[in-house]
């Protein structure tokens, strides 16, 4: 897996990097009571499960969304909602990310609850950025509790970080998770999101993933590019990805994709983004990873490029020579095809 140029482990050739992501909108549908919402969302989840994935994300507080004081059904962990999605995560062999109130140590929290394949608890996020309902911003989301903390977790694929709703309007928590490794990043929430969850996928070079009480939950790529989203009609979408991918500037690398296309065809996935710059490469063969076909084409990341340049602008500004840099495209052309 390339290390983005950020100190990144590199994986090994043996790792297991991809997997079926799947995840769904309530579309509006909120019920008066907690067990309605979740009976509903449950069939959601019911029919993710359909396609086999390797993980499902659900809405932000799903439970809870149209309940009134939802503080008083805020549920402990281990609890009803995470005991009936941990049935259903082992009969299905998958991970599924559990949004919900959680009541422990007598403070409210809005959680993300990550419940493992084998319907263990693996971790927990509570969100950092609860927002106020309060006009002197003295309350937030009636009660809640501020999280500390933006963990990451190392699933069985790669490693994940979740982020939730109002968490959007804050970029140094994405910046957080990035400098830890994430490749993906789940971002269960109220509303859609929009355009902000492209440009983080794109700042960062990761998956994003929104599940939404709305109606537009989406899978979007490292380009910042939608790969699948919901509809009113369809609420459930599932998109294959692999995490052991690359993000390349042009720049010296004209000629990369029609060489990888021509050697590998179908086997390695090749995504463009004409106006920024960047192009994607993603192995879609378990024998074939990152660090293989840069070793044998010659290629490294935007974030390896740039950072390349860093370390040249610090010297010249100092007046300095800057050295020579041996980077893997070597001398070929810069902006042609070779």
């Amino acid at each position: 897996m390339d290390d983005g140029g950020r100190g990144r482990t590199a994986a090994g050739d043996a790792a297991v990097t991809r997997a079926k992501i799947a995840t769904v909108c309530q579309n509006w549908a909120f019920f008066p009571t907690v067990e309605a919402n979740r009976d509903h969302v449950l069939g959601l989840l019911d029919l993710a499960l359909a396609h086999e994935p390797d993980l499902v994300c659900l809405p932000e507080t799903f439970t809870t969304v149209s309940v009134q004081d939802a503080g008083d059904f805020a549920e402990p962990v281990p609890g009803p909602t995470t005991d009936l999605i941990a049935q259903r995560a082992r009969e299905h062999n998958c991970y599924v990310i559990c949004p919900i109130t959680t009541r422990r140590e007598g403070r409210l929290s809005n959680s993300a609850i990550l419940i493992g394949r084998q319907g263990e608890i693996v971790g927990m996020y509570d969100k950092v950025h609860p927002v106020t309902t309060s006009a002197d911003y003295t309350v937030m989301e009636g009660g809640i509790t501020p999280g500390s903390a933006h963990p990451v977790f190392d699933l069985d694929f790669g490693r994940a970080g979740i982020q939730i709703c109002f968490d959007a309007g804050f970029p140094e928590s994405w910046q957080a998770l990035a400098d830890q490794g994430a490749r993906l990043i789940f971002w269960p929430s109220a509303y859609n999101g929009g355009f902000p969850l492209q440009l983080y996928a794109y700042l960062h070079h990761v998956y994003v993933v929104s599940a939404v009480q709305s109606d537009s939950a989406r899978i979007i790529d490292p380009l910042g590019r939608i790969l699948a989203t919901t509809e009113p009609r369809i609420n459930v979408i599932v998109h294959d990805i692999n995490l052991d991918f690359c993000i390349c500037h042009w720049d010296f690398n004209y000629s990369i994709p029609d060489q990888i296309m021509a050697k590998y065809g179908d086997r390695v996935i090749i995504r463009s983004d004409h106006d920024s710059g960047h192009f994607l490469v993603e192995p879609a063969d378990d024998t074939l990873t990152i660090p293989q076909l840069q070793r044998e084409f010659g290629f490294e990341s935007s974030f390896q490029y740039h950072q390349r340049h860093r370390e040249a602008y610090a010297l010249l500004r100092e007046g300095k020579d800057a050295p020579p840099q041996s980077a893997l495209h070597g001398d070929r052309p810069e902006y042609a095809k070779w």
